[in-house]
């Protein structure tokens, strides 16, 4: 089998996958009353989400941009942002966040010599993101409690929290680390590489002013997105309390990071069965969703955008003759 019919494969798996759930979910909801509902959205909540969704994804740059400094990676802000900018891009169609995390792997080795350093730096600050979300969903639950007794909920942070856990434990001890490495014997230089970037990692207990940073950058980050989600539901006419927003919206998140289009389907799929829970529709939590995954589109096309401009810019670079030698000597 061969790596194109294997990435071919992959996406239909994807695409399957969306349309199935979002199919399974439109079956079960009232689409009239949906869509009585959206015609009387009021816009003026929906149109002030847009930048503060964007604040989303300028905190997300700066997070990242804090693990190159402390990995002392020379790289330019400039290069981080375009290939941060490519990443959104490619969430729309690649496995839903991890493609983009591979795409500024491999644009940022192109501009470093230091690629496991490159590569604890993505893994580092999609870990302090997670770390985020777990502190955020947790302290939230404890302060709704009285709203929520739920205890499927707890379960299900207290288990994120864990795995949270027994990965940093992994990642920060040798011997766990040297250990989870063996599987990768039989390739010597790529368990090189893997047990470089853990000396890059544990170079950061020295730098604990930068971990603090990104996990604080990652509250915010979640506490922002939770801020659009209600933007959206006063959009759409529902009382509901923030509170419920800061739970619910960080375990969203975690399901769109399934294998998916853009986390489209899963997405949804989570937003109707967390917020059923405090009475909220199941055709008004999907249209919650889907309003946040059109905006994604729109941040992950002006990342599009950037990709084509930068690149011709580049382009126009590479091909630039001498200065110094004439037409004709070219």
């Amino acid at each position: 089998m061969n790596q194109t019919f294997k990435n071919i494969l992959s996406f239909v798996c994807r695409f399957a996958l969306s349309g199935l759930l979002l199919w399974w979910l439109f079956s079960k909801i009232d689409t009239k009353k949906t869509t009585d509902i959206l015609k009387t959205a009021d816009m003026n909540f929906i149109l002030a989400a847009l930048p503060v969704y964007f604040v989303i994804y300028y905190i997300l740059l700066v997070r990242w941009f804090v693990y190159v400094k402390a990995l002392n990676l020379k790289v330019p802000f400039q290069t981080v942002f375009r290939y941060f900018s490519i990443g959104v891009f490619g969430n729309l169609f690649l496995p839903s966040a991890i493609g983009g995390d591979l795409i500024k792997i491999y644009g940022l080795c192109k501009d470093s010599t230091e690629k496991p350093k490159v590569v604890a730096s993505v893994l580092l600050d999609r870990l302090s993101g997670y770390a985020g979300l777990v502190v955020v969903a947790s302290i939230a639950f404890v302060f709704g409690y009285r709203w929520i007794n739920d205890v499927s909920l707890l379960l299900l942070i207290v288990g994120l929290a864990g795995g949270w856990g027994l990965v940093m434990a992994v990642l920060l001890n040798k011997k766990l680390y040297a250990g989870c490495c063996r599987v990768f014997s039989i390739w010597p230089k790529v368990k090189e590489s893997i047990m470089k970037m853990h000396y890059d990692i544990a170079l950061l207990d020295h730098k604990a002013r930068a971990l603090w940073q990104t996990v604080a950058l990652s509250c915010l980050a979640q506490i922002t997105y939770a801020l659009v989600f209600y933007l959206f539901a006063k959009a759409l006419h529902q009382d509901v309390r923030m509170i419920y927003f800061l739970i619910f919206v960080p375990l969203i998140s975690v399901a769109a990071a399934f294998p998916s289009i853009g986390g489209l389907g899963v997405r949804e799929a989570g937003a109707a069965y967390l917020f059923a829970k405090v009475g909220v529709d199941s055709g008004i939590a999907v249209s919650l969703s889907l309003i946040s995954f059109l905006y994604m589109v729109l941040v992950g096309l002006i990342g599009g955008v950037i990709y084509v401009i930068t690149l011709s810019s580049r382009r126009v670079q590479h091909y630039q003759p001498d200065p110094g030698v004439s037409p004709k000597e070219a």
